[in-house]
Protein backbone atom coordinates (compact mmCIF):
# COMPACT_ATOMS: atom_id res chain seq x y z
CA UNK A 1 0.00 0.00 0.00
CA UNK A 2 2.52 2.35 1.01
CA UNK A 3 5.49 1.80 -2.03
CA UNK A 4 4.82 5.18 -3.37
CA UNK A 5 5.32 6.68 -0.38
CA UNK A 6 8.36 5.15 0.65
CA UNK A 7 9.73 5.34 -2.60
CA UNK A 8 9.08 9.03 -2.09
CA UNK A 9 10.15 9.62 1.18
CA UNK A 10 13.84 7.74 0.37
CA UNK A 11 14.09 10.23 -2.03
CA UNK A 12 13.27 13.16 0.40
CA UNK A 13 16.24 11.70 2.67
CA UNK A 14 18.66 11.51 -0.28
CA UNK A 15 19.11 15.47 0.09
CA UNK A 16 20.81 14.91 3.66
CA UNK A 17 23.20 12.17 2.13
CA UNK A 18 26.74 13.56 2.11
CA UNK A 19 25.80 16.11 4.29
CA UNK A 20 28.03 17.18 7.38
CA UNK A 21 25.58 18.63 9.92
CA UNK A 22 21.56 19.51 9.45
CA UNK A 23 21.34 23.26 8.68
CA UNK A 24 17.50 24.83 8.29
CA UNK A 25 18.49 24.89 4.65
CA UNK A 26 19.14 20.95 3.72
CA UNK A 27 16.38 20.61 6.63
CA UNK A 28 13.69 23.00 4.74
CA UNK A 29 14.34 21.41 1.10
CA UNK A 30 14.06 17.59 2.78
CA UNK A 31 10.74 19.00 4.86
CA UNK A 32 9.21 20.14 1.75
CA UNK A 33 9.69 16.86 0.11
CA UNK A 34 8.07 15.34 2.49
CA UNK A 35 5.19 17.34 2.66
CA UNK A 36 4.85 16.93 -0.72
CA UNK A 37 4.88 12.78 -0.72
CA UNK A 38 2.39 13.25 2.05
CA UNK A 39 -0.02 15.03 -0.09
CA UNK A 40 0.57 12.88 -2.78
CA UNK A 41 -0.29 9.99 -0.40
CA UNK A 42 -3.86 11.71 -0.02
CA UNK A 43 -3.01 13.12 3.59
CA UNK A 44 -5.45 16.17 4.22
CA UNK A 45 -3.21 19.24 3.24
CA UNK A 46 -3.64 20.51 7.45
CA UNK A 47 -2.13 17.10 8.71
CA UNK A 48 0.79 16.99 6.39
CA UNK A 49 1.98 20.63 6.95
CA UNK A 50 1.47 20.07 10.87
CA UNK A 51 3.46 17.17 10.71
CA UNK A 52 5.96 18.43 8.45
CA UNK A 53 6.19 21.59 10.73
CA UNK A 54 7.06 19.82 13.52
CA UNK A 55 9.62 17.77 11.64
CA UNK A 56 11.58 20.56 10.74
CA UNK A 57 11.64 21.99 14.82
CA UNK A 58 12.68 18.95 16.07
CA UNK A 59 15.11 18.37 13.20
CA UNK A 60 16.83 22.13 14.24
CA UNK A 61 17.09 20.78 17.56
CA UNK A 62 18.81 18.50 17.91
CA UNK A 63 22.85 18.15 17.33
CA UNK A 64 23.60 14.98 15.37
CA UNK A 65 25.98 12.19 16.91
CA UNK A 66 29.05 11.75 15.43
CA UNK A 67 28.07 7.94 14.45
CA UNK A 68 24.59 9.18 13.23
CA UNK A 69 24.66 10.69 10.06
CA UNK A 70 21.75 13.80 9.33
CA UNK A 71 20.21 11.05 7.00
CA UNK A 72 19.48 8.79 9.66
CA UNK A 73 18.68 10.97 12.53
CA UNK A 74 15.84 12.92 9.93
CA UNK A 75 14.60 9.47 9.40
CA UNK A 76 14.38 9.05 12.83
CA UNK A 77 12.69 11.92 13.55
CA UNK A 78 9.58 11.04 10.97
CA UNK A 79 9.70 7.99 12.08
CA UNK A 80 8.69 9.02 15.26
CA UNK A 81 6.29 11.94 13.76
CA UNK A 82 4.49 9.11 11.81
CA UNK A 83 4.04 7.13 14.73
CA UNK A 84 2.40 9.68 16.63
CA UNK A 85 -0.07 10.26 13.95
CA UNK A 86 -1.46 7.22 13.60
CA UNK A 87 -1.40 7.12 17.20
CA UNK A 88 1.42 6.05 18.63
CA UNK A 89 0.53 2.89 20.37
CA UNK A 90 -1.66 -0.38 19.43
CA UNK A 91 -5.36 -0.01 21.40
CA UNK A 92 -6.80 -4.02 21.77
CA UNK A 93 -10.69 -4.00 21.19
CA UNK A 94 -13.07 -4.65 24.68
CA UNK A 95 -13.36 -8.15 24.89
CA UNK A 96 -15.82 -7.53 28.39
CA UNK A 97 -19.35 -8.63 28.49
CA UNK A 98 -21.07 -11.55 28.83
CA UNK A 99 -21.17 -12.37 25.85
CA UNK A 100 -18.62 -9.75 24.62
CA UNK A 101 -20.40 -8.09 21.70
CA UNK A 102 -18.95 -6.75 18.84
CA UNK A 103 -21.14 -4.21 16.23
CA UNK A 104 -19.57 -3.84 12.80
CA UNK A 105 -20.81 -0.74 11.08
CA UNK A 106 -19.34 1.20 8.02
CA UNK A 107 -20.34 2.02 4.54
CA UNK A 108 -21.69 -0.27 1.55
CA UNK A 109 -18.60 -2.47 -0.21
CA UNK A 110 -15.69 -1.78 2.64
CA UNK A 111 -15.25 -5.20 3.38
CA UNK A 112 -17.40 -5.41 6.57
CA UNK A 113 -18.87 -9.09 6.44
CA UNK A 114 -15.28 -10.64 5.29
CA UNK A 115 -13.75 -8.72 8.14
CA UNK A 116 -16.58 -10.15 10.49
CA UNK A 117 -15.57 -13.65 9.70
CA UNK A 118 -11.60 -12.77 9.69
CA UNK A 119 -12.15 -11.10 13.30
CA UNK A 120 -14.11 -14.12 14.49
CA UNK A 121 -11.94 -16.70 12.74
CA UNK A 122 -9.05 -14.18 15.12
CA UNK A 123 -11.13 -14.89 18.29
CA UNK A 124 -11.71 -18.31 17.87
CA UNK A 125 -7.95 -19.02 17.52
CA UNK A 126 -7.78 -17.42 20.85
CA UNK A 127 -9.88 -19.49 22.77
CA UNK A 128 -13.14 -17.96 22.58
CA UNK A 129 -16.41 -19.39 21.30
CA UNK A 130 -17.55 -17.31 18.98
CA UNK A 131 -21.13 -16.40 17.31
CA UNK A 132 -21.61 -14.37 14.35
CA UNK A 133 -24.74 -12.86 13.76
CA UNK A 134 -26.54 -11.37 10.27
CA UNK A 135 -28.02 -8.36 10.71
CA UNK A 136 -28.14 -7.00 6.56
CA UNK A 137 -31.62 -7.48 5.76
CA UNK A 138 -31.63 -5.76 2.29
CA UNK A 139 -28.37 -7.47 0.60
CA UNK A 140 -29.42 -11.46 -0.25
CA UNK A 141 -26.24 -12.16 -0.64
CA UNK A 142 -24.94 -11.22 2.69
CA UNK A 143 -26.30 -13.76 4.92
CA UNK A 144 -25.63 -16.56 2.55
CA UNK A 145 -22.01 -15.03 2.26
CA UNK A 146 -21.71 -14.67 6.40
CA UNK A 147 -22.54 -18.94 5.98
CA UNK A 148 -20.21 -19.26 4.15
CA UNK A 149 -17.45 -17.94 6.16
CA UNK A 150 -19.03 -19.33 9.12
CA UNK A 151 -18.86 -22.48 8.08
CA UNK A 152 -15.41 -22.50 6.42
CA UNK A 153 -13.75 -21.03 9.71
CA UNK A 154 -15.89 -23.47 12.35
CA UNK A 155 -18.20 -20.79 14.16
CA UNK A 156 -21.90 -20.54 14.09
CA UNK A 157 -23.81 -18.14 12.32
CA UNK A 158 -27.42 -16.78 14.26
CA UNK A 159 -29.65 -16.32 11.07
CA UNK A 160 -33.98 -14.47 10.84
CA UNK A 161 -34.43 -15.12 7.36
CA UNK A 162 -37.83 -14.31 7.75
CA UNK A 163 -37.30 -10.88 9.89
CA UNK A 164 -37.20 -7.82 8.42
CA UNK A 165 -36.13 -5.94 11.70
CA UNK A 166 -32.36 -6.13 12.15
CA UNK A 167 -32.80 -4.25 15.66
CA UNK A 168 -35.20 -7.25 16.97
CA UNK A 169 -32.47 -9.63 15.00
CA UNK A 170 -29.62 -7.99 16.68
CA UNK A 171 -31.56 -8.09 20.80
CA UNK A 172 -32.35 -11.94 20.05
CA UNK A 173 -28.95 -12.60 18.59
CA UNK A 174 -27.48 -11.61 22.10
CA UNK A 175 -30.27 -13.71 24.28
CA UNK A 176 -29.28 -16.58 21.99
CA UNK A 177 -25.40 -15.87 22.48
CA UNK A 178 -25.72 -15.42 26.12
CA UNK A 179 -27.67 -18.99 26.19
CA UNK A 180 -25.16 -21.12 24.52
CA UNK A 181 -22.55 -19.56 26.52
CA UNK A 182 -20.74 -17.80 23.70
CA UNK A 183 -18.43 -15.51 24.70
CA UNK A 184 -18.11 -13.17 21.65
CA UNK A 185 -21.08 -12.30 19.37
CA UNK A 186 -19.71 -10.26 16.15
CA UNK A 187 -22.58 -8.31 14.81
CA UNK A 188 -22.24 -7.57 10.90
CA UNK A 189 -24.98 -4.71 9.89
CA UNK A 190 -25.79 -3.52 6.26
CA UNK A 191 -23.84 -1.15 4.71
CA UNK A 192 -25.42 2.62 4.68
CA UNK A 193 -24.34 5.81 3.35
CA UNK A 194 -23.85 8.80 5.74
CA UNK A 195 -26.32 10.93 3.39
CA UNK A 196 -29.06 8.21 4.20
CA UNK A 197 -30.73 9.49 7.64
CA UNK A 198 -33.40 6.86 7.92
CA UNK A 199 -30.39 3.98 7.90
CA UNK A 200 -28.37 5.97 9.66
CA UNK A 201 -30.87 6.22 12.49
CA UNK A 202 -30.87 2.35 12.13
CA UNK A 203 -27.11 1.29 13.17
CA UNK A 204 -28.09 3.94 15.92
CA UNK A 205 -31.01 1.99 17.32
CA UNK A 206 -28.56 -1.79 17.30
CA UNK A 207 -26.15 0.05 18.99
CA UNK A 208 -28.44 1.41 21.78
CA UNK A 209 -30.74 -1.41 21.98
CA UNK A 210 -27.65 -4.07 22.12
CA UNK A 211 -25.01 -1.86 24.03
CA UNK A 212 -22.12 -3.71 22.41
CA UNK A 213 -18.68 -3.59 24.03
CA UNK A 214 -16.96 -2.40 21.32
CA UNK A 215 -17.96 -0.35 18.22
CA UNK A 216 -15.79 -0.42 14.29
CA UNK A 217 -16.34 1.04 11.99
CA UNK A 218 -14.91 -0.21 8.84
CA UNK A 219 -13.35 1.79 6.13
CA UNK A 220 -12.24 0.93 2.49
CA UNK A 221 -8.68 2.17 2.33
CA UNK A 222 -8.71 2.75 -1.21
CA UNK A 223 -11.35 5.13 -0.84
CA UNK A 224 -8.03 7.35 0.59
CA UNK A 225 -9.16 11.28 2.09
CA UNK A 226 -12.53 10.37 1.56
CA UNK A 227 -12.75 7.50 4.11
CA UNK A 228 -11.07 10.12 6.60
CA UNK A 229 -14.68 12.08 5.65
CA UNK A 230 -16.85 9.37 5.79
CA UNK A 231 -15.44 8.34 9.22
CA UNK A 232 -16.01 11.65 10.96
CA UNK A 233 -19.95 10.99 9.58
CA UNK A 234 -20.36 7.98 11.13
CA UNK A 235 -18.60 8.87 14.25
CA UNK A 236 -20.83 11.54 15.52
CA UNK A 237 -23.67 9.47 15.14
CA UNK A 238 -22.22 6.23 16.41
CA UNK A 239 -19.54 7.71 18.63
CA UNK A 240 -17.58 4.16 17.21
CA UNK A 241 -14.94 2.90 19.43
CA UNK A 242 -12.32 1.94 16.32
CA UNK A 243 -11.43 2.03 12.69
CA UNK A 244 -10.63 -1.22 10.72
CA UNK A 245 -9.02 -0.29 7.64
CA UNK A 246 -9.27 -2.85 4.81
CA UNK A 247 -8.10 -3.80 1.56
CA UNK A 248 -4.66 -2.59 2.53
CA UNK A 249 -3.24 -4.55 -0.58
CA UNK A 250 -4.67 -2.65 -2.81
CA UNK A 251 -3.39 -0.12 -5.15
CA UNK A 252 -4.12 2.46 -2.51
CA UNK A 253 -1.80 6.00 -1.63
CA UNK A 254 -2.51 5.27 2.33
CA UNK A 255 -3.63 8.80 3.14
CA UNK A 256 -6.49 7.32 5.18
CA UNK A 257 -4.08 4.90 7.14
CA UNK A 258 -1.83 8.24 8.09
CA UNK A 259 -4.57 10.68 8.82
CA UNK A 260 -7.46 9.52 9.88
CA UNK A 261 -6.48 8.42 13.76
CA UNK A 262 -5.70 12.70 13.75
CA UNK A 263 -8.68 14.04 12.41
CA UNK A 264 -11.46 11.19 14.02
CA UNK A 265 -9.63 11.10 17.59
CA UNK A 266 -10.21 7.19 17.50
CA UNK A 267 -7.47 4.81 16.82
CA UNK A 268 -7.53 2.38 14.04
CA UNK A 269 -7.62 -1.12 15.64
CA UNK A 270 -7.66 -3.92 12.63
CA UNK A 271 -5.70 -3.53 9.42
CA UNK A 272 -6.76 -6.58 6.83
CA UNK A 273 -5.63 -7.43 3.06
CA UNK A 274 -6.85 -10.07 0.94
CA UNK A 275 -9.66 -12.54 1.36
CA UNK A 276 -7.97 -14.98 3.32
CA UNK A 277 -9.07 -15.35 6.50
CA UNK A 278 -6.06 -15.33 8.53
CA UNK A 279 -5.55 -11.91 6.46
CA UNK A 280 -6.21 -9.87 9.79
CA UNK A 281 -3.34 -7.63 11.79
CA UNK A 282 -3.76 -5.45 15.13
CA UNK A 283 -2.54 -1.85 13.97
CA UNK A 284 0.47 -0.91 15.23
CA UNK A 285 1.53 2.54 14.78
CA UNK A 286 5.46 2.20 15.36
CA UNK A 287 5.56 -0.79 13.29
CA UNK A 288 3.78 0.53 10.30
CA UNK A 289 5.87 4.06 10.62
CA UNK A 290 9.21 1.45 9.94
CA UNK A 291 7.69 -0.03 7.34
CA UNK A 292 6.94 3.25 5.35
CA UNK A 293 10.47 4.03 5.98
CA UNK A 294 11.83 0.77 4.69
CA UNK A 295 12.93 -0.13 8.35
CA UNK A 296 10.90 -3.18 8.42
CA UNK A 297 9.02 -5.07 11.02
CA UNK A 298 10.71 -7.83 12.75
CA UNK A 299 8.37 -8.05 15.80
CA UNK A 300 5.23 -8.84 13.40
CA UNK A 301 7.14 -11.32 11.55
CA UNK A 302 7.62 -12.89 14.36
CA UNK A 303 4.57 -13.05 15.77
CA UNK A 304 3.08 -14.40 12.37
CA UNK A 305 5.45 -17.16 12.77
CA UNK A 306 4.64 -18.08 16.44
CA UNK A 307 0.99 -18.00 15.93
CA UNK A 308 1.39 -20.32 12.50
CA UNK A 309 4.13 -22.60 13.06
CA UNK A 310 3.59 -25.66 15.62
CA UNK A 311 6.05 -26.17 18.53
CA UNK A 312 5.78 -29.89 17.95
CA UNK A 313 6.79 -29.71 14.22
CA UNK A 314 9.76 -27.18 14.93
CA UNK A 315 11.18 -29.14 17.62
CA UNK A 316 10.81 -32.07 15.07
CA UNK A 317 12.96 -30.13 12.60
CA UNK A 318 15.02 -29.15 15.17
CA UNK A 319 16.19 -32.18 15.74
CA UNK A 320 16.60 -33.74 12.20
CA UNK A 321 18.65 -30.64 11.40
CA UNK A 322 21.08 -31.46 14.22
CA UNK A 323 21.19 -35.23 13.23
CA UNK A 324 21.78 -33.73 9.30
CA UNK A 325 18.63 -35.32 8.21
CA UNK A 326 16.85 -32.17 7.26
CA UNK A 327 14.79 -34.03 3.98
CA UNK A 328 12.56 -32.62 0.79
CA UNK A 329 9.71 -33.77 3.10
CA UNK A 330 10.58 -31.55 6.07
CA UNK A 331 11.28 -28.30 3.64
CA UNK A 332 7.94 -29.29 2.10
CA UNK A 333 6.65 -29.04 5.42
CA UNK A 334 8.23 -25.84 6.32
CA UNK A 335 6.67 -23.78 2.49
CA UNK A 336 3.37 -25.07 3.63
CA UNK A 337 3.82 -22.83 7.38
CA UNK A 338 4.90 -20.34 5.34
CA UNK A 339 2.35 -19.86 2.97
CA UNK A 340 -0.34 -19.92 6.22
CA UNK A 341 1.43 -16.56 7.34
CA UNK A 342 -0.14 -14.62 4.69
CA UNK A 343 1.41 -13.28 0.96
CA UNK A 344 4.91 -13.89 0.24
CA UNK A 345 6.08 -10.19 -0.79
CA UNK A 346 4.76 -9.04 2.61
CA UNK A 347 5.97 -11.25 4.77
CA UNK A 348 9.34 -10.65 3.00
CA UNK A 349 8.80 -6.45 3.27
CA UNK A 350 8.47 -7.22 7.37
CA UNK A 351 13.14 -8.10 6.48
CA UNK A 352 14.57 -4.70 7.32
CA UNK A 353 16.51 -3.29 3.69
CA UNK A 354 14.21 -5.92 1.64
CA UNK A 355 11.10 -4.33 1.26
CA UNK A 356 12.72 -1.34 -0.95
CA UNK A 357 15.14 -4.38 -2.86
CA UNK A 358 11.98 -6.16 -4.39
CA UNK A 359 9.41 -3.10 -4.56
CA UNK A 360 9.24 -3.68 -8.52
CA UNK A 361 9.50 -7.40 -8.43
CA UNK A 362 6.31 -9.17 -8.76
CA UNK A 363 6.47 -12.19 -5.73
CA UNK A 364 3.67 -13.90 -6.32
CA UNK A 365 2.30 -17.20 -3.98
CA UNK A 366 2.09 -19.06 -6.83
CA UNK A 367 6.00 -18.98 -7.67
CA UNK A 368 6.06 -22.02 -5.11
CA UNK A 369 4.42 -23.64 -7.19
CA UNK A 370 7.16 -25.18 -9.20
CA UNK A 371 9.15 -26.12 -6.55
CA UNK A 372 6.50 -28.11 -4.76
CA UNK A 373 5.55 -29.79 -8.19
CA UNK A 374 9.52 -31.22 -8.48
CA UNK A 375 9.23 -32.60 -4.77
CA UNK A 376 6.09 -33.93 -5.21
CA UNK A 377 7.87 -36.04 -8.09
CA UNK A 378 10.21 -37.11 -6.26
CA UNK A 379 9.61 -40.76 -4.75
CA UNK A 380 10.01 -40.90 -0.59
CA UNK A 381 13.28 -42.29 -0.83
CA UNK A 382 14.43 -39.37 -3.15
CA UNK A 383 12.91 -36.82 -0.18
CA UNK A 384 14.91 -38.25 2.13
CA UNK A 385 18.11 -38.88 0.98
CA UNK A 386 18.42 -36.14 -1.91
CA UNK A 387 22.44 -37.44 -2.72
CA UNK A 388 20.44 -40.45 -4.90
CA UNK A 389 19.02 -38.21 -7.40
CA UNK A 390 21.21 -39.00 -10.19
CA UNK A 391 21.07 -37.74 -13.93
CA UNK A 392 18.09 -40.07 -14.93
CA UNK A 393 16.19 -39.90 -11.96
CA UNK A 394 16.15 -35.87 -12.47
CA UNK A 395 15.06 -36.35 -15.95
CA UNK A 396 11.92 -38.54 -14.59
CA UNK A 397 11.37 -35.62 -12.11
CA UNK A 398 11.28 -33.05 -14.70
CA UNK A 399 9.30 -34.63 -16.62
CA UNK A 400 6.74 -35.65 -13.84
CA UNK A 401 6.83 -31.91 -12.08
CA UNK A 402 6.29 -30.32 -15.66
CA UNK A 403 9.24 -28.69 -15.51
CA UNK A 404 13.07 -28.27 -16.98
CA UNK A 405 16.02 -30.38 -15.53
CA UNK A 406 17.75 -27.28 -15.49
CA UNK A 407 15.03 -25.93 -12.54
CA UNK A 408 15.13 -29.35 -10.88
CA UNK A 409 19.34 -29.04 -10.69
CA UNK A 410 18.86 -25.09 -9.60
CA UNK A 411 16.05 -26.62 -6.68
CA UNK A 412 19.03 -29.45 -5.91
CA UNK A 413 21.82 -27.47 -5.66
CA UNK A 414 19.77 -24.38 -3.39
CA UNK A 415 18.49 -27.50 -1.24
CA UNK A 416 22.03 -28.23 -0.52
CA UNK A 417 23.21 -25.02 0.30
CA UNK A 418 20.98 -24.83 2.57
CA UNK A 419 21.37 -27.51 4.21
CA UNK A 420 25.49 -26.66 4.54
CA UNK A 421 24.44 -23.65 6.00
CA UNK A 422 22.41 -25.34 8.59
CA UNK A 423 24.64 -27.14 9.53
CA UNK A 424 26.87 -24.80 9.97
CA UNK A 425 24.61 -22.98 12.19
CA UNK A 426 24.22 -25.95 14.39
CA UNK A 427 27.83 -26.47 14.79
CA UNK A 428 28.40 -22.43 15.75
CA UNK A 429 25.51 -22.11 17.75
CA UNK A 430 22.65 -19.88 16.82
CA UNK A 431 23.56 -16.43 17.67
CA UNK A 432 27.27 -16.82 16.28
CA UNK A 433 25.84 -18.32 12.98
CA UNK A 434 23.17 -15.77 12.55
CA UNK A 435 25.71 -13.20 12.75
CA UNK A 436 28.40 -14.81 10.55
CA UNK A 437 25.47 -15.19 7.76
CA UNK A 438 24.24 -11.31 7.59
CA UNK A 439 27.50 -10.51 7.33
Amino acid sequence: MFDNLSVKLDRAFKTLKGQGSITEINVASTVKEIRRALIDADVNYKVAKEVTDSIKQKALGRDVLIAVSPGQLLTKIVAEELTLLMGETNVPIDLTGNPNTILISGLQGSGKTTFSGKLANQLKKQGRTVLLAACDVYRPAAIDQLKVLGEQIGVEVYTEPDEKDPVKIAKNAVKYAKDQGKKSLIIDTAGRLAVDEKMMEEIAAIKKAIDPSETLFVVDSMTGQDAVNTAAAFNERLDFDGVVLTKLDGDTRGGAALSIRKEVTKPIKYISTGEKMDAIDLFHPDRMANRILGMGDVVSLVEKAQQTFDQEEARRINKKIKKNQFGFDDFLSQMEQIKKMGNLKDLMGMIPGVGKAIKDIDIDDDSLKPIEAIIKSMTPKERENPDIINGSRRQRIAKGSGTSVNQVNQLLKQFEQMRKMMKTMNKMGGAKALSNLMR
